[in-house]
């Protein structure tokens, strides 16, 4: 078994592999980098991973970035949880729900409204990026909220897409949608969700309570 560890900034995505390393029993070196104050900025960290982004995940000398990439090296630790879908169909849907939660509404709805100069220099657009970016995530969670119509998001156990899921639900809360109004199916997952130990015990080392949100 390599020596594993995990940056990650407290509620950002990496909580959903840190919560997915819980979950298989690995043991591994959590490694904070706030981004709220530019740990991820600094020279060391730009070093490890010049995009300058979390997650990031080391095993022993390798280091591996991108939350799909992250998720699927985790699984590979111990296939018998299958965090990556327990068939081949099944990994092609948590393929499929990484991907776009991943680009769409990580990269493109919530950079959009929080990053818009990673879409422009022109600053006097950023009030309709930051609104466009905000519409996104309103259509997407209408789209996750349909989809979500039992306790997993692929088949019967829990799979990486679900610890994307609950991290993207703190992240609704965070911006004020009326989550528990609006989506009611991605609520009653998120909730159910929240008793799990191994996200449980994430939270705990993070320093968060499990359905406040997204400290922005």
């Amino acid at each position: 078994m390599p020596s594993v560890k995990l940056w990650y900034s407290p509620g950002a995505c990496s909580l959903a592999p840190h919560m997915l390393l819980n979950e298989i029993g690995q043991d591994f070196e959590a490694i904070r980098v706030p981004i709220r104050e530019g740990a991820h900025l600094t020279e060391a960290f730009t070093r490890l991973n010049p995009k300058k982004r979390l997650p990031v995940l080391a095993l022993d000398d390798e280091v591996i970035t991108e939350l799909p990439a992250i998720t699927l090296a985790i699984s590979q630790l111990a296939p018998q949880h299958h965090l990556m879908g327990g068939t081949p169909l099944a990994q092609a849907r948590v393929l499929e729900w990484l991907n776009w939660l991943s680009g769409t509404v990580h990269g493109q709805a919530y950079g959009s409204l929080w990053r818009p100069q990673r879409f422009t220099d022109d600053e006097t657009l950023y009030p309709a990026i930051t609104a466009k970016g905000r519409q996104t995530v309103a259509d997407c969670y209408a789209m996750i909220d349909a989809k979500l119509t039992s306790p997993h998001a692929v088949g019967d156990g829990l799979t990486a897409a679900d610890a994307f899921l609950y991290v993207l639900y703190r992240w609704g809360v965070g911006i004020g949608l009326d989550m528990r109004g609006t989506y009611a199916n991605f609520t009653r997952f998120a909730e159910n969700l929240a008793h799990r130990p191994s996200l449980q015990r994430a939270i705990a080392t993070e320093g968060l309570a499990p359905l406040e949100p997204y400290p922005i």
